[in-house]
């Protein structure tokens, strides 16, 4: 049955759209498996496994238990939602969610650290609390326990075979997001970027690690090769929708909302892609004054990003980045239609229309 092409429900300014109830399904089943990792590894001792557990909104800096946000949740949705809707048993799939989720945590202790974040989810960033180093520590046994997670699917009935093809997926998509990371940083000191390089980065830094969501998904639920296709395909568009929408809430989204500082990413000169449109746009005496301020090594003042901000309204960069998410949000449709998901199109429907139109 092919996905309605629903065009997002138009909002006021201050409205944030809800979280579809996609995301909340499969949370219990998530949560459970990703502590089940964790407290064997607890007992050796180490406050390692706080700062993990930490992050994950579990616990406090003095490892008291707490409810702290542990985020969306995203990839592993999509990884069990793709196992169901192509007639899988969505259960036997969890522990490649989980897989995915440390993955993406793993990549967030890093960013941060890379990027100097002080704050993510509200709170203080693990390096922030524990230190540099420490936090690289954190990341990397995220990292390690994703491959340990991945593993139990074994214990649940999935052939070798099929496990191995998984394991090669999560890692060669792995490898894409940190190439993709490098070329994000790179990109800092570059003093030229085009939409096309920057299209062609957050394919790897977001994109790959949504395409194996869903990809992973497919194969658990024993789809055949032109549906797994198809979905890694949506994945990959679903993953751009995703960045995009994040590089519009790092310049215009509420800090209130977002926990993040508003323009933080003009501030750290970063070449997301509202800068990158204007960078590209921008003519005169505005584009000698842009370049040149995002060519400097040094972070930019607060009077500064207001005429950045300027510069970017005046050339229609936000509008033109949302029409940008919209176009690969229909193409991201198109897959999903082409796959003739059993029962759960709505699902995948609301969550594509989520990711282009949140808040945070």
């Amino acid at each position: 049955m092919p996905v309605r092409r629903i065009p997002p429900r138009a909002r006021t300014t201050t409205e944030a759209p809800a979280p579809p109830e996609a995301l909340e399904r499969y949370r219990p089943a998530l949560e459970e498996e990703l502590r089940r990792l964790l407290p064997e590894s607890a007992p050796r001792g180490l406050p390692l496994y706080t700062m993990l557990s930490y992050h994950l909104g579990w616990v406090d800096a003095q490892g008291r238990p707490t409810s702290a946000s542990s985020g969306k949740a995203l990839r592993p949705a999509l990884c069990l939602l793709a196992c169901e809707g192509v007639g899988g048993d969505w259960r036997r799939a969890v522990p490649a969610a989980a897989a995915l989720e440390l993955v993406h945590n793993f990549s967030l202790i890093h960013d941060d650290i890379q990027d100097g974040d002080r704050q993510r989810r509200h709170r203080p960033t693990v390096w922030a609390l524990w230190g540099r180093g420490q936090g690289i520590n954190a990341g990397d046994a995220m990292r390690e326990l994703a491959g340990l997670a991945l593993l139990r699917e074994e214990a649940l009935g999935v052939e070798p075979r099929r496990l191995l093809r998984a394991t090669a997926l999560l890692d060669q998509a792995t490898l894409e997001m940190i190439e993709g990371q490098y070329l994000d940083l790179s990109y800092e000191s570059c003093p030229q970027v085009t939409v096309d390089d920057y299209l062609a980065m957050i394919a790897k830094k977001t994109g790959a690690l949504m395409r194996c969501a869903l990809e992973l998904g497919a194969i658990l639920g024993g789809a055949a090769p032109a549906r797994v296709a198809h979905l890694a395909q949506a994945g990959l568009e679903l993953g751009l929708v995703f960045q995009i929408r994040d590089d519009i809430l790092g310049v215009w989204g509420r800090s209130e909302v977002t926990g993040k500082p508003q323009a933080g990413d003009i501030r750290r000169r970063k070449r997301a892609l509202p800068a990158v449109h204007a960078l590209e746009h921008s003519r005169g005496q505005d584009a000698r004054r842009l370049h040149e301020l995002y060519n400097k090594q040094r972070r930019v003042t607060a009077n500064e990003a207001a005429w950045v901000l300027k510069v970017m309204e005046k050339g229609g960069s936000q509008a033109y980045c949302q029409r940008l998410a919209e176009e690969h949000y229909k193409q991201a449709l198109g897959h999903l239609g082409a796959c003739a998901l059993e029962g759960n199109a709505s699902d995948f429907e609301a969550l594509a229309s989520f990711l282009l139109t949140r808040e945070a």
